[in-house]
């Protein structure tokens, strides 16, 4: 049976399709069969980063009314076996995502994956609750500062309350991913720790993505930085989905790197 798992943060530009796209083709490459759903209807971006734009035909919303069939919309990844996509509409209200559609959809994919990752919007309006409300684990991505961190608050309150697990009286299976850290800046007191962070959200750490001009390159490129694993994002990404199937690794990149005598002697940076 599938998990699903939804990939979520109040506040937009933290990263949340980045996480999704890298987390979720890290489990392909495990060998468990996994789906990607983009719930950000008209503003779409997973199809971007995971580069497969040209090749979307139908997306979610045509699937919930009838207009095709889910295996017309489902788009297969050219570099990982067993990894899909049903990427979000750019055209359509995120009004037309119903509850009952939406359950008919994950409860068909269910069938044929091992993991349906959904890729929430930011805030908390309509997409954002119907990508969190079946999900039986969460993985909330937050920036190292403070409205970020606000913001991811209040979205572990909305996966305590608004969520079908909620409803049935058991939690959702929340953990956290902090993203753009940066230790330098951590160390001159401009940024959140991640002890800070954990202090304020008090859910269990899966991973720390330290800025990194891979992510950029990456998504420029239609490419999940995962791919990357020569970067130190890409590496941080298969060291948090190590983590998120019960592995245990030590957490990486939250310390400033101390260059060494030599290197400080003939230019190294």
């Amino acid at each position: 049976m599938a998990r699903v798992v939804v990939i979520t943060s109040g506040k937009g530009g933290v990263g949340k399709t980045t996480s999704c796209a890298s987390i979720g083709t890290a489990l392909a490459m495990q060998g468990f069969r996994t789906v990607l759903i983009d719930f950000d209807v008209g503003l779409r971006n997973l199809d971007l980063v995971m580069g497969c734009e040209r090749r979307v035909v139908y997306d979610l919303i045509n699937v919930l009314s009838g207009e095709a069939n889910l295996s017309q919309a489902l788009i297969k990844d050219k570099r990982v076996d067993g990894l899909y996509m049903l990427p979000a509409s750019q055209t359509r209200d995120k009004d037309a995502l119903t509850t009952e559609g939406v359950e008919q959809i994950i409860n068909e994919l269910k069938d044929d994956f091992d993991y349906i990752l959904c890729d929430s919007p930011a805030g908390i309006e309509r997409g954002a609750i119907m990508a969190m409300y079946f999900a039986e684990a969460a993985v909330v991505v937050t920036n190292p500062e403070v409205s970020s961190v606000r913001d991811s608050d209040r979205i572990i309150g909305l996966l305590d309350s608004r969520t079908r697990m909620a409803e049935e009286g058991k939690p959702v299976s929340a953990q956290l991913l902090i993203t753009r850290y940066d230790p330098e800046r951590v160390e001159h007191a401009d940024m959140m720790s991640v002890q800070d962070i954990e202090e304020i959200l008090a859910i269990p750490l899966v991973g720390v993505v330290p800025e990194s001009d891979a992510v950029l390159r990456a998504s420029n490129k239609g490419t999940p930085v995962v791919h990357d694993k020569e970067s130190d994002a890409g590496q941080a990404y298969l060291d948090t989905t190590a983590r998120f199937l019960g592995e245990e690794r030590p957490m990486r990149f939250l310390e400033v790197e101390r260059k060494g005598f030599l290197s400080r002697m003939f230019g190294g940076r």
